[in-house]
């Protein structure tokens, strides 16, 4: 059974950083593409960085201060958050970049001085 366990989030200031983490189970995690998403309230769920074998690519809002990577053996995938901005407050989730499983619980980014 496909499953993440997201964690990290917590309050940050604005300007400040965090680093998010997600254990993922139940599939090779090497073989996957993987992505963070994040959905703040009122919001679709959008899509904030994703990394392949090749690289990796971000939203427009997150690029340049935003960085997604991988433990291949802890089947962990990681986003650094820099430079955060009220606007990046939200639950964030992982899943696979293609053939999504069911999402995890999240966890929450909240930005307030």
């Amino acid at each position: 059974q496909v499953a993440f366990v997201e964690s990290g989030g917590g309050l940050v200031q604005p300007g400040g950083s965090l680093t998010l983490s997600c254990v993922a189970s139940g599939f090779d995690f090497t073989k996957y593409p993987m992505a963070w998403y994040r959905q703040s309230q009122g919001s679709e769920r959008d899509l904030v960085a994703e990394i392949y074998r090749s690289g990796a690519t971000y939203a427009d809002s997150v690029r340049g201060r935003f960085t997604i990577s991988k433990d291949d053996a802890k089947a962990t995938l990681y986003l650094k958050m820099n430079k955060v901005t009220p606007d990046d407050a939200a639950v964030y989730y992982c899943n696979r970049r293609t053939y999504r499983a069911a999402w995890g619980q999240g966890t929450q980014v909240t930005v307030s001085s």
